[in-house]
């Protein structure tokens, strides 16, 4: 009886170290629940307005270099936030100056970036003209843009994540924010 106890549990383990029917488990990621997109106007004492999404906060920049006119577009949900710049122009150089700086800005990204895209905003209508950069990778910021009317405006975003950049992580809530961005650009006007 013994010997046969021995055969069995042997037989039962060869047969269970078989790789037949065996399917490893797929990587899991965590479910993302996006908000419906809706949208209302900032229109504050600012000489721009535009439209941002109802589940963003906008808070006054409260940082040590903050100057008048700066805000931060807050996604508490995505740990995310777009720092929003603002500057008046007072002549063609330093018009030309902030929008080196802004090249740069998104340049300085190059050492981690796998790609930088550049699009050119332009709507005569309403005066306003800028760059969109676009930078993949594994970058601090995934988004950066400025608006000018050319003459005396000029406002810089940039797209920040409060994470570890880990482009992979974050690209579906990356491209879900950046259609709220689109639109606040789209829905931009100066006063």
């Amino acid at each position: 009886m013994r010997a046969f106890l021995y055969i069995l549990c042997f037989c039962l383990g060869l047969v269970s170290c078989t790789n037949e029917g065996y399917a490893p488990k797929p990587r899991g990621y965590f479910r993302i629940e996006f908000p419906e997109k809706e949208y209302q106007r900032f229109n504050n004492q600012t000489p721009y307005s535009f439209d941002y999404p109802l589940y963003a906060k906008m808070y006054p920049d409260s940082s040590r270099d903050a100057k008048k006119n700066w805000y931060n577009l807050t996604f508490p949900a995505f740990n995310a936030r777009l720092h929003i710049s603002y500057y008046d122009v007072i002549s063609r150089k330093e018009l030309e100056q902030l929008t080196e700086d802004s090249r740069k800005l998104a340049f300085k990204h190059t050492v981690k970036a796998t790609g930088i895209d550049e699009a050119l905003i332009r709507n005569d209508e309403k005066k306003i003209y800028g760059v969109y950069y676009t930078i993949d990778g594994n970058t601090a910021s995934l988004l950066q843009f400025y608006l000018t009317d050319s003459t005396k405006h000029y406002l810089r975003g940039a797209l920040y994540f409060n994470e570890k950049p880990k482009f992979d992580s974050i690209q579906p809530v990356a491209e879900f924010i950046k259609k709220d961005i689109d639109k606040l650009i789209a829905s931009f006007e100066w006063k």
